[in-house]
């Protein structure tokens, strides 16, 4: 049987990963496939041919629309990123009735509903396993794996960049400018890095793990997003005296009333596996109510890491060129008319435990006054610290946790606590999660 023809859109990084791994691993990918799956055509305007194998085998072009309109490509790849002209790109290789793989979590957390309705009306499929958390397989997982669980939540450090700049600022101290200018300099951050310290990478992300987990369309409007760029490294340290880590999580958690879908930092209990997972590296947890907690580790960028996921989608898609349409793995998992119209909860109505850093003056009453604040909020303190001046005269820093509250709650008594004269500037808030199974 002949090979299966695949048009590559984009050899840059994972482009050039992707060519890598299908050359250097073909009889392998051919024997799990059934059949050859060959790169025949690319577009690419910038690539490092030296450190791509096989693109004598390629024709290249600089107009993927020459790609996507080629009559003998069968599947198309998309490592272009961004919205436009990847979506365009991706709606006409639809149109042309070409099965379509992508890496661009952007491009699906904010079109994929339209894309989804457009490859089911034309019997294609799109994947999109390295969308989120680069090589682990976790739409995999969850979409069919964990396919007899509701799933209760899945909770994930899914931005590698994040990560490394709270793991360096834990682990050595340094503070978040400094270890942000090394991740630029070592190429995990980009020059602009505000999609990464400021959580919309990850909120790309969690809106498609949460599609997935709750079989609802896909929302990124309505995912709440909170970067790490005020974490002070004293906040590091703090948690640790608590017993907690600081990660930049995703969270989506099915409760009563709705979904959460929320990204922002949180403290974690040092002694949980998720807290440990340092570095560049992304996991991502999951409750089932049958299987209980699982967790998936492994590197959420890279060149070949990436591409493991983007052929692992490509063999899927050749095993399924003859199984009918309506029989293929749904794209979320669920049939397309069974997504539920659960609503995603605004973050005031979220419940959840929290620290409180404050900088106050150091003299009696003050303590007595903020605790009472917090009383009248139906708050609860679970701990509370306070720091000695380091000087005479200076403020202090007051430390609390509290319990589970509303986030309505926190921001009226926040509101009241920051009105006070013997409160310095802002207060800094940082949620809790125990991730208890």
């Amino acid at each position: 049987m002949d090979a299966v023809k695949v048009g590559l859109l984009g050899l840059g990084t994972v482009g050039g990963g992707t060519v890598n791994v299908l050359t250097r691993n073909a009889e392998e990918i051919a024997r799990r496939a059934g059949r050859g799956i060959r790169i025949t055509h690319a577009a690419a305007r910038d690539y490092d041919a030296d450190s791509i194998t096989g693109l004598d085998q390629i024709e290249i072009t600089d107009d993927a629309f020459d790609v996507v309109n080629n009559p003998e490509v069968e599947i198309v790849i998309e490592l272009i990123g961004g919205y436009s002209p990847a979506k365009e790109l991706v709606l006409q290789a639809i149109e042309n009735g070409k099965h379509v793989i992508t890496a661009n979590k952007a491009l699906i957390a904010l079109h994929g509903n339209e894309i989804f309705a457009a490859a089911q009306a034309k019997g294609v499929t799109v994947a999109f396993e390295a969308a989120v958390a680069g090589g682990i397989p976790i739409i995999k997982a969850m979409r069919e794996g964990l396919a007899a669980n509701r799933i209760e939540w899945a909770v994930g450090i899914i931005n590698g960049t994040g990560n490394f700049i709270l793991s360096e600022m834990q682990d050595k101290g340094r503070d978040f400018d400094d270890v942000l200018a090394e991740a630029q300099a070592l190429g995990y951050a980009e020059a602009d890095p505000t999609f990464d310290v400021e959580g919309i990478d990850a909120a790309h992300k969690l809106t498609i793990i949460g599609a997935i987990a709750f079989g609802i369309p896909l929302q990124f409007d309505k995912t709440y997003t909170e970067g790490i760029s005020k974490i002070g490294q004293q906040d590091v340290a703090y948690a640790g005296e608590f017993g907690y880590r600081i990660k930049h999580l995703g969270i989506a958690r099915r409760n009563g009333n709705g979904v959460e879908m929320r990204v922002h930092p949180t403290l974690i209990p040092e002694r949980r596996l998720i807290a440990n997972v340092d570095g560049v590296m992304n996991a991502v947890l999951v409750m089932g109510d049958a299987v209980g907690p699982t967790l998936y580790y492994g590197a959420g960028a890279g060149a070949e890491p990436t591409a493991s996921a983007v052929v692992a989608d490509a063999v899927d898609v050749v095993r399924a060129l003859t199984t009918d349409p309506e029989n293929r793995v749904p794209h979320l998992a669920f049939q397309p008319n069974e997504l539920s119209d659960i609503p995603i909860l605004s973050i005031d109505e979220i419940e959840t435990a929290y620290y409180l850093r404050l900088q106050v003056a150091d003299k009696s009453g003050v303590m007595a006054t903020i605790a009472g604040m917090l009383a009248e909020s139906g708050i609860s303190i679970e701990a509370i610290k306070q720091k000695e001046p380091t000087e005479k005269g200076a403020s202090v820093s007051l430390v609390l946790l509290t319990h589970r509250v509303l986030e309505r709650q926190m921001n009226q008594a926040i509101e009241q606590i920051e009105s006070l004269e013997s409160v310095e500037g802002e207060v800094t808030r940082i949620r809790i999660e125990q991730l208890e199974s």
